[in-house]
């Protein structure tokens, strides 16, 4: 019984796909990836305060949540219960799998971060085709970030029937589903600016693009 719930769980099943391999699960157990760069490395895009408070405190927050739904999940003994644990395996568990695509998103500018892939990319094909440049593609992003309202993320994604780039927009903490590739994605949460850039979060969504990973996104495009 459990386990026919269990598939039903977008959460969990993105937690389990090789398209989201970066969240981390170690022995059935979600757990924090490694950090490619120190916390400081991002700075003075992002400050080290703030890649710490979100990396060990809201990333793990998520983990912790996700283990402790599955394991309640597991041991319910009716349906009713099960269904309940839905939304908690959902929220922890699109939390863990977004923050994981992010670190990888992020690079510091002495290794490559914010350098676009160059004219004979695929991915750079893709996005003129689509977008016309890089900094249409940057200022489309933007300006669906800032039509956010509460929390969520902007992702850059692939459709991985057609082919096609698009631009989606996901509530809270869901995860990026069916067909699509996530590329890159940019947190659009309060605890990924506000420290540092209180409530002028179209500053954050400007600064950010000095340590995307287009490598990262280049390998994703390619796979």
């Amino acid at each position: 019984m459990a386990m026919s719930l269990f598939r039903t769980s977008a959460a969990r099943r993105a937690v389990m796909s090789t398209r989201s391999a970066p969240a981390v699960i170690s022995r059935g157990k979600a757990t924090l990836p490694d950090l490619d760069y120190d916390f400081g490395a991002l700075e003075p895009y992002i400050s080290g305060q703030i890649m710490e408070l979100h990396y060990t405190k809201h990333h793990q927050t998520y983990v912790n949540g996700y283990n402790t739904a599955i394991e309640k999940f597991d041991s319910a003994k009716d349906i009713k219960s099960q269904i309940e644990l839905q939304s908690l395996i959902n929220f922890h568990g699109g939390g863990h799998i977004n923050h994981s695509l992010f670190w990888k998103n992020l690079a510091p500018r002495k290794d490559g971060g914010g350098e676009l892939p160059g004219s004979k990319s695929e991915l750079t094909k893709a996005i003129e085709a689509k977008y016309g440049s890089y900094d249409k593609l940057i200022d489309t992003v933007n300006a669906q970030l800032a039509a956010i309202q509460g929390s969520g993320w902007t992702w850059l994604v692939q459709n991985s029937v057609s082919g096609d780039l698009d631009i989606i927009n996901k509530p809270n903490q869901d995860p990026v589903t069916g067909p699509y590739t996530p590329l890159v994605g940019i947190d659009a949460w309060e605890h990924a600016y506000y420290l540092q850039y209180k409530n002028v979060k179209v500053d954050y969504f400007k600064a950010i693009w000095n340590v995307i990973n287009w490598k990262e996104a280049e390998r994703r495009f390619k796979a």
